[in-house]
């Protein structure tokens, strides 16, 4: 079977009788106007749109795009700054569990490092414990990756470097920072984090 032989009225000339008051005169011409087309294989469109139907669905289109591209960036933004904070948030609170471990006796303390880990790689490597010779103990599952600069180079400070210190003694780490220079939605910068 041929495509003209699966079309029906229907297809060709939209849902059902184009007119219901026409006369069954007019019906019947239609009808064989129909057959006609379909022998050659055309098809009357029932439907199209004009330029200017076409022109304003565009523009509309447009200004829509415009709208939602800036509310786009500043979501992605925003998921971002969220994901910064979680992240120091994590590797804060393991800084911390390595402190307490340290403070009560649960690993061994090395010379000035006041309990504090010596680098972030300690963290993740994980540190045996006094009680258990085989076992380590791992504060965080990977090294985190900094959103900001998307790589896992994280700003350090000692317990003996200044409060605000850009440069790491390189004795403990004490404290993480972003690297980046950025500056969040809420006007603060990220190495303030």
């Amino acid at each position: 079977m041929s495509r003209q032989e699966h079309m029906t009225n229907r297809q060709c000339f939209g849902r059902g009788t184009p007119w219901p008051s026409a006369r069954p005169v007019a019906r019947r011409r239609l009808r064989a106007a129909g057959r006609r087309l379909r022998a050659t294989g055309w098809c009357v469109p029932t439907s199209a749109f004009t330029f200017v139907e076409l022109m304003a669905s565009i523009t509309i289109i447009l200004l829509l795009t415009t709208v939602a591209l800036p509310l786009a960036r500043v979501q992605i933004q925003r998921s971002k700054e969220v994901e910064l904070r979680r992240d120091l948030r994590q590797i804060r609170e393991a800084i911390d569990r390595y402190k307490d471990f340290s403070d009560h006796g649960v690993i061994p303390i090395k010379a000035d490092t006041y309990g504090y880990p010596p680098d972030l790689q300690t963290l993740v490597d994980g540190v045996e414990l006094k009680s258990a010779s085989s076992t380590k103990y791992k504060f965080l599952r990977k090294l985190l990756v900094d959103p900001a600069t998307n790589s896992p180079d994280w700003g350090l400070r000692s317990m003996q470097d200044d409060t605000d210190s850009r440069s790491w003694g390189g004795q403990n780490v004490f404290d993480v920072y972003s690297k980046s220079d950025g500056t969040a939605l809420d006007g603060s910068k990220y190495s303030d984090w």
